[in-house]
């Protein structure tokens, strides 16, 4: 994929205007499952206009295998600092599937990954930040694969009948770095919306998510937020769902 449309999509996840993010996570009884991170960004496409169909941009259908990925670019990652080697190897569970198509003014990246542990896919969303902004002919030793710090981190555990979902700030200045960075785009990103779709095995007995919604049989909680007030608050997701036995 050619680096102009990476760059685009990067400045997209964080500018776009009415962007809607879901996390959808389906958990088995044994604690295993599957977690996907899904950005649908049609709706600025069609904002854009005609604009983006001038950029001669061919459409893209495609996924990308990030053990596949790291393990083409591993001579190269192997000389960079420890650290960046430790958050590029994060990216090693996970697939992303992309699609944009300037014409049909569509656009969706889908980041997803099975797990034996959820825990296995703590911090997806920082997970998704980092993929979305590399490319198949992405150089570590260019710079181009190096992993953006973030201020928060997110932890998820399911034992006992029992998933908690919660955030903490790693870094509080990065966070007031972060949101003074969105001041200006306060207004566009008001209509943006980040949602959690969690799918259990057994029906729902409570959860401390008082707005959220559920699915008929129970089974599944629904729970949307402003993104805004998510960059601001990271802890308004923060969630424990208790199962029946």
């Amino acid at each position: 994929m050619k680096k102009l449309q990476f760059a685009f999509i990067a400045a997209i996840i964080f500018l776009a205007a009415s962007c809607n993010f879901t996390e959808e996570i389906h958990l088995e009884e044994d604690g295993s499952g599957k977690l996907s991170i899904n950005f649908d960004g049609s709706e600025m496409m069609d904002m854009a206009g005609d604009e983006l169909s001038k950029t001669n941009e061919e459409p893209i259908d495609s996924i990308i295998s990030f053990k596949d990925f790291l393990e083409e670019k591993k001579d190269s990652i192997a000389q960079l600092p420890k650290e960046e080697q430790e958050k590029l190897k994060k990216l090693e569970p996970f697939n992303m599937r992309m699609v944009m198509n300037p014409e049909e003014k569509t656009m969706m990246f889908d980041l997803f990954s099975e797990f034996k542990n959820v825990t296995e896919v703590n911090d997806a969303f920082a997970t998704f930040q980092d993929a979305s902004s590399m490319g198949p002919n992405a150089n570590p030793q260019q710079g181009q694969m190096k992993p953006t710090a973030q201020p928060t981190e997110v932890n998820y555990t399911f034992r006992k009948n029992k998933f908690t979902r919660t955030a903490k700030i790693v870094d509080q200045e990065l966070l007031e770095q972060q949101l003074d960075s969105l001041q200006g785009a306060e207004m566009f990103l008001s209509g943006s919306t980040y949602t959690l779709k969690y799918h259990f095995p057994k029906k729902i007995k409570s959860t401390t998510a008082e707005a959220a919604t559920f699915s008929q049989d129970g089974k599944t909680l629904i729970y949307e937020v402003n993104f805004l007030d998510l960059m601001k608050d990271p802890s308004v997701l923060d969630l424990e769902v208790e199962l029946e036995k």
